[in-house]
């Protein structure tokens, strides 16, 4: 999961994609993925031993050729309009491609390039090392994203190089794009048969295009093979060990890592953590709905108080009433939003995730960009034409058009690559009526079916976790997207992390974005010193 939105949280669209729900939150191109040229040949070792070594983790498997490359550093901006470019370039990063296999059970095979950004450490005398920054999805772009974390890490930046990437088919990296009209697979099934049915030949109609056109690499899209790509770009940076940041299912790639290669990191922050056992194309299902109950009635009290600017209420109750008309009128119909070419109509698949994407930041610009986005969708539901807002045509235009092909194609492949999904199209319906009693909204959209279910079996098992790492997990008590029962359980399986708990936020991703200088202090006081705190600590969230 990225963070908030969401996969969010910052409101903007870049990196609402980076923190799109595990299953699918909108908000980020790509052409279909091709392979790179194929490398040298490797030192002769059987497959057998190279497929073992690949299962395990291990390095040395035909990968030193890959270990031993130097990145050639260069401007990350691509052109006049590049400004993801420009604004790493404003942040003093230079970029480079790192070139890792395809299959590591077959190194001397095709290859693929794994895009990565730099900002040096410019306290070189007091250097820690290298840290790399994740900011979740799966499938979110983390280039960029290093600039982010070296503002959050204040005066402790100074002493990392921080080292953004661009996962396996993500991004900048070799792609992956399977041609989809949409860029979201959280699709609620509606409330009948004939609806379920229909979601369930679309998201068939997705694993399908994926399989025509990216067969050959979606059996090497996993977590399993990205962390094998970071423990590359270590050797590749010549460190040792590496530090490591990662937020929502960024925390489950850090996990990975940490029991396929221990001994190579150094200091773990993981924020907003996936409880591992747990992980897969479900996870959200059964996990979040109470939680984004909670997250919609808080934020239905906030726009309550602001009846007067959105027209949604004036008491939690109305508001709440007025999102049940939303949702039930668009069951008869579709909304239609916008004009001319942002135009855009929204049925009962989509107005439910439209209010799960924007739970997930209880920030007063969170909040409001929710309740924008509802007062809208009110005043169509009355039959009313509606300008949009730039933010939320944004939304719209990535989660509906084929805008956010590439990233959904990306993140479902690497869901899917990770671990199997029911294939009883039957379950899963039994599933969704058994949810609507408890959880009316939210439910059906957790529980419905998904592109993995129509998937090729995944190539590994998940990874298990059997090894303790000293970790530092941060996590918000009201988290909705993934729940503080994650970091709890991650916690308990990994006796030498420490867990710092942000009380009383409905917030997804915490660290240097939320405000809270009890969590930053924590974190950045570890990351200074590589000790853990004693013993877990509670922050507490701060009015305003």
């Amino acid at each position: 999961m990225t963070r908030s939105t969401s996969t969010g949280t910052r409101t903007g669209t870049a990196a609402a994609a980076r923190r799109a729900s595990a299953v699918g939150l909108a908000l980020a191109a790509c052409l279909a993925a091709t392979p790179a040229a194929p490398a040298a040949a490797a030192p002769a070792r059987s497959s057998a031993a190279s497929a073992a070594a690949a299962a395990s983790g291990a390095s040395g498997a035909g990968l030193d050729r890959f270990q031993r490359q130097r990145p050639a550093w260069h401007s990350c901006v691509l052109g006049p309009g590049d400004e993801v470019g420009k604004g790493l370039e404003k942040a003093g990063a230079q970029c480079a491609d790192v070139t890792v296999p395809l299959d590591y059970a077959d190194p001397g095979g095709r290859t693929l390039t794994v895009a990565i950004s730099r900002i040096r450490a410019t306290d070189t005398r007091r250097r820690i090392g290298a840290l790399l920054v994740n900011p979740g999805g799966p499938g979110g772009s983390g280039l960029d994203f290093a600039p982010e974390v070296r503002t959050a890490m204040k005066d402790v930046g100074a002493r990392y190089d921080v080292i953004g990437m661009d996962p396996r088919f993500v991004g900048r990296s070799t792609p992956l794009d399977c041609g989809w009209p949409v860029g979201v697979t959280l699709l609620s099934p509606g409330g009948d048969r004939a609806g379920f049915d229909r979601r369930a030949a679309f998201q068939k109609d997705l694993a399908d295009r994926c399989r025509a056109t990216n067969a050959s690499v979606l059996p090497h899209v996993s977590t399993r093979n990205t962390a094998r790509d970071m423990d590359v770009i270590r050797a590749a940076l010549g460190e040792r060990k590496i530090s490591y940041v990662g937020y929502s299912y960024g925390t489950y790639l850090g996990t990975v890592y940490t029991q396929m290669f221990p001994g190579r990191h150094d200091r773990v922050v993981l924020d907003g953590a996936l409880d591992p056992h747990r992980y897969g194309p479900r996870l959200m299902w059964g996990s979040v709905e109470r939680e984004s109950e909670q997250a919609l009635a808080d934020w239905a009290a906030w726009a309550a108080a602001r009846d007067d600017a959105y027209g949604l209420g004036r008491t939690r109750t109305d508001v709440l009433a007025s999102v049940d008309r939303i949702v039930a009128a668009a069951g008869r119909g579709p909304l239609t939003v916008g004009t001319g070419a942002e135009a855009f109509r929204l049925d009962a698949a989509q107005v439910p995730f439209v209010v799960f994407q924007g739970i997930a930041d209880d920030t007063d610009g969170g909040r409001g960009a929710l309740a924008e986005q509802l007062s809208v969708l009110a005043r169509a539901a009355e039959g009313r034409a509606v300008p949009l807002t730039p933010q939320f045509a944004q939304l719209l235009r990535f989660a509906l058009t084929s805008e956010g092909s590439a990233f959904g194609s990306a993140q479902t492949a690497i869901l899917c690559g990770d671990a199997a999904a029911p294939r009883d199209v039957e379950q899963y319906w039994r599933d969704v009526e058994d949810s609507r009693t408890a959880h009316p909204l939210f439910g059906p959209l957790t529980a419905g079916v998904g592109p993995c279910a129509f998937w090729d079996p995944p190539r590994e098992e998940p990874t298990r976790v059997r090894r303790d790492a000293a970790a530092l997990i941060v996590a918000a008590t009201g988290d909705p997207r993934t729940p503080y029962t994650g970091s709890v359980a991650l916690r308990n399986l990994l006796p030498g992390s420490r867990l710092v708990t942000l009380r009383g936020a409905n917030r997804h991703g915490i660290y240097g974005e939320y405000g809270s200088s009890c969590v930053d202090d924590a974190v950045n006081a570890y990351l200074a010193t590589g000790r853990l705190p004693q013993q877990d600590r509670t922050c507490v969230k701060q009015p305003g």
